[in-house]
């Protein structure tokens, strides 16, 4: 794609992401992977708004077509240590998008993904809980992966906790039902309103009824 770097936003002195976003498009529509691997090295650039560009482009492809940027997964678990918090929140966004196209390697940076939602980052750790969540709904990494996802639900502020129940459903199995209840029921004294607590609620009832979802 002839003139990259001036398809960014930045570059184009907008503030606006439209064009990241037309940027991305383009690369979806093309399956352009040496695009993908400027936009990945470009992570690394001098100038912090063409970093924060790249990630965006990187993550919006990967919302649509994962298997896209799945091959680039060690550039973005490197940003979750990253002292700028628009990558760290960038890289775990684009790594919740390709967890199921690459969950050997996902499940095996674990430690990573943990560390980066303790970070200063409500996106993070938002993003950080659908990781766990997606890890412990399959066979072969639900046993290392559910742990965690549990601690973060313990750990959450009690705003957060009616969204990671229900992104964590995927997560529970009959061996995992009681365990998940329990937590939730403890818990139902930490939400202030109504609207929270309605949406535990829901998540319960779900989980009492397991087989309908």
């Amino acid at each position: 794609m002839d003139n990259l770097l001036n398809r960014l936003a930045t570059v184009q002195g907008r503030r606006d992401e439209v064009p990241n976003q037309e940027l991305a498009r383009e690369i979806i529509e093309s399956e352009d992977t040496t695009a993908i691997e400027k936009l990945v090295e470009w992570l690394n650039h001098k100038t912090k708004g063409i970093t924060q560009d790249c990630i965006k482009v990187l993550y919006e492809i990967g919302a649509e077509k994962p298997k896209l940027i799945a091959p680039h997964l060690g550039a973005f678990v490197d940003l979750l240590s990253h002292k700028n918090n628009r990558l760290l929140w960038g890289g775990m966004t684009a790594l919740d998008y390709i967890t199921l196209e690459a969950s050997a390697k996902m499940a095996a940076h674990i430690p990573q993904i943990v560390a980066g939602m303790e970070r200063d980052s409500v996106i993070a750790k938002d993003h950080g809980v659908v990781i766990l969540a997606k890890l412990s709904s399959l066979p072969d990494y639900g046993e290392k992966a559910f742990p965690f996802l549990m601690n973060a639900l313990w750990k959450c502020p009690s705003k957060q906790l009616p969204m990671y129940a229900e992104k964590s459903l995927i997560a529970v199995n009959e061996s995992r039902k009681s365990e998940f209840l329990h937590l939730l029921n403890q818990r139902m004294g930490d939400l202030e309103k109504d609207s929270q607590r309605k949406r535990v609620e829901k998540v319960i009832r779900k989980i009492n009824l397991f087989g309908s979802f």
